[in-house]
Parts: structure tokens; sequence; C-alpha cells
């Protein structure tokens, strides 16, 4: 390191954001995550005995991922590099693993290697890092929001073991503010700045678990708010902490795993027929700013899936909701699809007819393809009625009821039925009807 990079890391560090500057600097200083590193947890041991292999650390925004790499980096004795997977390129790589491979082979020291971001890396970066890791040259920490048995190579996740890591708890937030505030080594407490209890519990709860969402906001609010003459302090009071936050943090990423948690959570709920939950998951989906045509396409779907023929009239309220929310745009939408959802969550459901055409599709792709009854044969086409077909059709509106027996299905399947009405609201009454016309 020369005099530049020296000076340049020192600028960074008494310049940098708070959220980086009061990152713990050991175990002990952590919070929260104590199901993974709890003084009885294998993590806990592992970074203690400088004995760590291979981790991919998960989880969302702001719960220390980077913290604890940083805590290793801290502790171990091996080398540590770090590179983020947004801006590393192969190049980067090469050269860590050239310094890792001299480092053993001189010194018999071993490197760690934390990439932030990891599932930013694509198959080629990651599959070039794998023979590294697997032969001990690099011990690799990876960082990532999104679900690594999805977004991480299966053969790195093999040689890894993955740590969840979950959002704070409410207390554990308080903890880091009250640190954030009052710490004159990496804190704010250098400024003479106090905390109202009120404004510390609101940063706490609008945060939801994220804990740099917080120290951002502690950050702003302590820079940007004269002092009080009449004792020349900072006082963060509530309505500081409202204008510094603003809006709830809600983890919603339109490709992650909480975008497809939450539409689960939502269909589920009107499968479940409770429309208090799935009207709650859609203001969810609707504040994070989720596009109403893949809500409005979802809540068709669950009217056809779930709710079908037990009340035919929720499929008609899903189109129609689908229609208008488009039409109209945000913010009237909401009603349009809050109105949909409920009816949708609160009508009887079956899924018979939905069930139906999968037996069906299983019938045609595992049974042999009968030819149409002949009677039911089109015999309008180019002369085809002097081949007899449509010959002995019964029409059925020439009958009683309009309705006449004759066989539709092809030979063999006769007598196969596929939709197996329920006695589910209007669904009794097909039951019923269907159950007349057969005696």
């Amino acid at each position: 390191m020369d005099l530049f990079d020296y000076m340049r890391e020192n600028a960074m560090k008494n310049e940098s954001p708070l959220a980086s500057r009061l990152r713990p600097a050991t175990l002990d200083e952590v919070v929260g995550q104590q199901h993974i590193i709890g003084k009885d947890k294998l993590l806990y041991r592992a970074i203690k005995a400088d004995k760590l292999g291979s981790v991919i650390f998960y989880g969302p925004p702001g719960t220390g991922k980077t913290t604890l790499a940083r805590v290793i980096a801290n502790t171990t004795s091996a080398d540590f590099r770090q590179i983020n997977a947004t801006v590393a390129g192969k190049k980067d790589m090469e050269e860590i693993v050239k310094e890792a491979k001299d480092s053993l082979g001189m010194y018999g020291k071993k490197t760690i290697l934390f990439v932030d971001e990891i599932h930013r890396f694509n198959k080629g970066q990651q599959d070039y890092l794998l023979p590294f890791v697997e032969d001990g040259t690099l011990i690799l920490i990876g960082a990532t929001t999104e679900n690594p048995y999805f977004e991480v190579n299966g053969a790195l996740l093999s040689r890894s073991r993955v740590f969840e890591l979950n959002s704070l708890e409410k207390e554990d937030i308080r903890v880091l503010i009250h640190r954030a505030v009052y710490d004159r080594d990496k804190g704010m407490g250098s400024y003479n700045a106090v905390i109202d209890e009120d404004a510390e519990e609101f940063l706490a709860d609008v945060s939801n678990g994220d804990a740099r969402a917080a120290l951002n906001a502690v950050e702003l609010g302590v820079m940007t708010t004269d002092r009080d003459p009449s004792d020349g302090k900072i006082h963060i009071n509530l309505q500081v902490a409202e204008e510094c936050i603003q809006k709830r943090v809600v983890r919603y990423d339109k490709t992650g795993d909480n975008h497809y948690d939450t539409i689960s959570a939502f269909i589920k709920s009107m499968r479940g027929s409770d429309p208090d939950a799935a009207v709650y998951y859609l203001a969810r989906m609707l504040y994070a700013g989720e596009d109403i045509k893949f809500i409005a396409r979802r809540i068709m779907i669950c009217a056809a899936e779930d709710v079908g023929n037990a009340d035919p009239q929720a499929l008609v309220v899903a189109v129609a909701a689908a229609q208008a929310a488009e039409r109209i745009g945000l913010p009237e939408a909401q009603i349009i699809l809050s109105q949909a959802v409920t009816y949708v969550a609160s009508a009887p459901k079956s899924n018979a007819a939905c069930m139906a055409v999968f037996e069906a599709l299983d019938s045609v792709r595992n049974q042999k393809t009968m030819p149409v009854p002949v009677h039911l044969q089109d015999s309008h086409y180019k002369g085809s009625s002097k081949l007899g077909h449509g010959q002995g059709y019964l029409y059925a509106h020439d009958y009683p009821g309009n309705y006449v027996k004759q066989q539709y299905l092809p030979d063999g399947l006769e007598d196969t039925e596929f939709y197996h009405p329920t006695e589910n609201g209007y669904e009794q009454k097909i039951k019923e009807r269907l159950k007349e016309l057969k005696k």
C-alpha cells in the first residue's frame, strides 16, 4: 500500500456512510442472527477457530451478510479478498487466484474470497471459481439476496454450506439505532445528538428489519437537523424520523424470492377463502409497485382454477376488473382490483372444472386417439356428407328439454367422466342436472 492508497482508505473510512462505518469488527459486536452465530452454533465456532469452509450467506438486504464477511476478515489469519459481482470480471478473479496460489505455495497461507452479490455472476464466472474452491486454493464466501438454490451453480453449492440470515427484529434495530446516535468512535456521537424514544421506535418499526434503511435515516436526520439553541443538541424527534424515512421499507424484488413468496401467499389466500389476507397481500404488491396487469392475471387464473363453476360469475368479475384496471390505471385501479380479490376470495370453491381438462389431457397423452364418432363429424366440408359424415346425428333442440341421449366421446371412452362437479355453490345445481340427464 502506497501513501495515496493509505490516504484514500482513511478518507473512505471517515466519509463512508454510517451503515458502513458502524459495521462490527468482532462477532461479539454483531446484532441479531443468533440462530447461526450464537455461541453454541457451528458458524460461531468455525469463525472463532479460524476453520471456516466455503459458505453462502443468503438473506434480505440489511441483515448483515457483508458484516459477517468483514468480521471474518478481521479474525482470520488467511488472506482476505473481496469483490463485487456487479463490477468484477474474469480478469479480477484470475489475479486473485494467482495471488492465492502464490500465498499457499510460498507461505502455506489460505485465501478467503468474499463475492458480494454472487448471484450476479453468470454460469461461466461461477464455473471458473469451482476448481479453485474444490482444491482449496480459495475459501469462498458468497453473499446473495436471491435464493442460492436457483442462482448459484449446483456444483458450487455442493461445496459450500448455506446460512440463511433473517430480517432483524425490531429490538435489534433499536440497538443499532442507539449505537449509531451515541457511539463516538464509529457512530455519530461526536455530533452531540439525541433521539427520542418514539422516534427510535418508529424507525425500528418502519425499517422492516433492514438495518441499513434505519441507519441511513439516522444519518440523514443528524446531518440535516439544526441544533436546539436551548441546549446545543441535535434532537431527532418523531417528526424528523418520519421525514427521513417517509415510506415503510418493503422487500419486494420483482424477480426475486419476495415477489414469488408474496404472489404465492396472495393466491393461496384467495383459494383459502380469506379475503382479509388476500387484500393484504394485494396491498403489499401495490405498495411495492407491482404491475397491475400481472396482479389481474393472477386473479383471473384463480377465478377459473379455484372457484370455477361453484360461482361462474367470479371469472366474469375477474376479467371485467382486469380490463377496467388497465383502462383506468392507478391509483383508482387498486379499488377495482380489491373488489375482484375480495369477490374471488369469498366465493365458494371448486377445482372440478380445472381438473377436468387435466384428466382429459392425460387421456389424450396416454391412450390411443380414436376417431370422432361418425354422427358428430362435419357434413358440410367438401362433400363429406357423401362419405356418411354426420349421418345419424340427433339435434338436441328437436327433443323435450333440449336434450337427447347419444354418444359424444370416441369409441372406448363412452362412459368416461372427466368432470366431477362438487356440491359447492352453483356447481351443486350442475351436478344435479347432469345426474338427472344420465338417468
